[in-house]
């Protein structure tokens, strides 16, 4: 399982395990949780790289309408996962 680390705006470390991912109108998108295995907190990011960049830079998703959408989709993705918004 991959791993990453989110830097928040304030500077913050958070350690994630990705998922899954998947590209939705020609956008990226990780659902990636702080515990490899079990019960944790899942996240939603949006790829916001350029194409020529080395590094990926991901936004959390936040927009309640998109947060919702995207968390059926990675439901339907992951069937043997219970997803809860």
């Amino acid at each position: 399982m991959e791993k990453i680390i989110f830097t928040g705006e304030a500077g913050e470390e958070l350690e994630l395990y990705v998922l899954e991912s998947t590209r939705l109108a020609g956008m990226d998108y990780i659902l990636a949780a702080d515990v490899p295995a079990g019960d944790g907190n899942c996240y939603i990011l949006k790829d916001h790289s350029k194409e020529d960049s080395e590094e990926a830079v991901y936004e959390m998703v936040e927009d309640e309408k998109e947060l919702d959408y995207l968390l059926s989709v990675f439901a339907e993705l992951l069937d043997d996962v219970d997803l809860e918004g």
